[in-house]
């Protein structure tokens, strides 16, 4: 096997960088000696502050030279930084405004190098790509930066261009974390679940990914293609032609950022209603599509003219499986339902607990947090008051943060806050829930039919107010149509794999030895307004034709089995 180089590792191997650096230990001291001597003068400052009783007047210088320091130190420090940013559980409020400006306030590299690694890269020389490209970049970010052009051919292109020996500086840095990370676990007062140092392995194995720019602009095209067929979401064009794993050319977005209420309202745009395209396109993206964006900082989003959202920056993403989006479904609908014991056996079943885990002592504890941070009304939730209740249980209980769930604490975390800038008042479940019942209320598959039937069923009896209440809260927009949804119940009920359901509902209407005609009425009272005669009449003529043409496929095997031979057929030999 060849000799192993840093800027030639396309992907974070943990064991080759440790064999690099294990007989190069010239090329590491230095750099860790830096290190020390950063964090050792920021310490030391803060406790200087204490000892003067001079705390509260410099947290604000303070929070300044820590986002300096990460600066200084470079692009793997930014974005630890950019990671914690988003941490309100974890940083004070005086650090986290400070270190939130390290998502697109940095230091730019020098604009000559930045050109020359273009026409290195993509091998012609600038000005046969580009009949314009900005002489300084227009955003400046820890991996790269962005120049604003136009292609020869016409187009307005952003042209994203990658810092110079990025490579090498991570291999080191990741290096020195993990080591550092080895020493200092059993130190620290963390419930992880596991060694830190697979922490930093998934920190590492993200950053390698988002520097690949081909692997963002495959990113990007999926993400185009999971949201297809939905108007409100933009996601910017490719233009392969000029793009390879350190420069991406892609299309550029007219917008505004979602914290730039003024431009947006100046647009005559309505905050609320981009807020609701952030946070269902964000649900979109875990119980639907599962591929979501994991990095939905102000600067990624972008309220367009036409009122569309856009995104932009790809290079961190992740996926969820299918059995991971129906359980968060079912968490999601088993915390506002207050379901603390069906929560414990979600927690289990998404790797926050371990199997053989005794919940039972776990259950109240998570009816406190929970209920506490709920209220009494579903609109009180929000994610980061859920976030700081849980950083003290996970203390107390075995919890753990699986590295998936750690992305989308962050990505809703994120989202919720940027949501919060654009309207102080805003609740998260006031715009989430409504899009859970609609998609508990139309699902698709059997597997989430049977979900909502499991909602609809508590200790082998209908919850008729769970019912009434998720068509209530799917009707807030106006946006649900109950006739499609009563059609598919009925056909999924009248097949045979609902035939368990099917006993349970008659029961369910002959409980208590009286048939619960109230509260059919009620039902009856709250979708009579959009079931029109017309509509239903047509909607019953379409369910007996399926059940005739499924009643036919059924009898047509058995009929055929004991029909004659034409002169023109023939048996199978076989």
């Amino acid at each position: 096997m060849g000799q192993y180089q840093p800027a030639l590792l396309r992907r974070y191997n943990p064991d080759d960088i440790a064999r690099h650096y294990r007989y190069r230990p010239w090329q590491i001291w230095g750099r860790l000696l830096r290190i020390i001597w950063s964090f050792a003068g920021f310490i030391l400052s803060l406790k200087f502050d204490e000892w003067q009783n001079q705390v509260e007047q410099n947290k604000k210088q303070r929070a300044t030279q820590l986002r300096e320091l990460l600066t200084r130190l470079g692009p793997t420090f930014i974005k630890v930084g950019q990671a914690l940013s988003t941490r309100p559980d974890l940083i004070r409020k005086d650090f986290l405004e400070e270190l939130i400006k390290l998502q697109d306030q940095l230091p730019a590299f020098d604009n000559v190098l930045a050109y020359q690694i273009i026409e290195t890269e993509l091998a012609r020389p600038v000005a046969e790509m580009f009949s314009e490209l900005s002489p300084n970049p227009v955003a400046a970010a820890s991996l790269g930066q962005v120049y604003r052009g136009r292609l020869v051919s016409g187009e307005e292109v952003a042209v994203k261009v990658q810092r110079p020996n990025l490579r090498p500086v991570l291999t080191r840095d990741l290096y020195l974390m993990r080591w550092v990370a080895s020493w200092l676990a059993p130190w620290l007062p963390l419930n992880l679940g596991h060694d830190l140092t697979l922490i930093v392995d998934e920190f590492g194995t993200k950053l390698f990914e988002e520097i690949d720019y081909i692997n963002e602009g495959r990113n990007a095209e999926q993400f185009a293609h999971n949201f297809r067929n939905d108007p409100r979401v933009k996601v910017p064009s490719i233009y392969w032609r000029y793009t390879n794993s350190r420069v991406l050319t892609l299309e550029w977005i007219h917008g505004f950022k979602l914290t730039d209420t003024q431009s947006i309202r100046a647009a005559g745009l309505d905050p609320e209603e981009i807020i609701k395209i952030g946070v269902t396109s964000g649900l979109q993206q875990l119980l639907e599509h599962g591929f979501f964006h994991a990095d939905p900082h102000p600067g990624n989003l972008f309220a367009m003219p036409d009122g569309r959202m856009a995104y932009i920056d790809f290079g961190m993403m992740d996926q969820l499986e299918e059995t991971t989006k129906e359980t968060l479904v079912d968490a999601l609908v088993h915390v506002v339902n207050k379901d603390y014991n069906d929560l414990a056996a979600d927690f289990v079943n998404l790797g926050f607990l371990t199997p053989d885990i005794n919940i039972s002592p776990i259950v109240p504890a998570l009816e406190a947090v929970l209920g506490n941070a709920i209220g009494k009304n579903v609109g009180d939730f929000n994610f980061k008051t859920i976030t700081d209740q849980f950083s003290e249980l996970m203390y107390e209980y075995p919890f753990r943060v699986p590295a998936k769930f750690a992305l989308i604490i962050r990505s809703l975390v994120t989202q919720e806050g940027i949501a919060l800038s654009l309207n102080p008042n805003f609740k998260i479940v006031e715009v989430g829930y409504p899009y859970i019942a609609r998609r508990l209320l139309t699902g698709e598959s059997a597997e989430l039919k049977r979900r909502l039937l499991n909602v609809l069923f508590k200790d082998g009896k209908f919850q008729w107010q769970r019912l009434e209440n998720l068509i209530a809260i799917a009707r807030t927009d106006g946006s649900f149509d109950v006739l499609p949804t009563a059609q598919m119940g009925l056909q999924f009920l009248l097949s045979a794999e609902g035939q368990f359901f099917r006993q349970q509902l008659v029961l369910a209407l002959t409980e208590d030895d009286r048939l619960h005609t109230a509260e059919v009425q009620r039902l009856w009272n709250l979708v009579k307004d959009d079931i029109q005669p017309n509509r239903l009449l047509n909607v019953a003529i379409a369910m007996l034709t399926d059940l005739s043409r499924e009643g036919a496929a059924a009898i047509l095997p058995k009929a055929t089995s004991f029909m004659p031979f034409s002169g023109n057929q023939s048996p199978d030999k076989n």
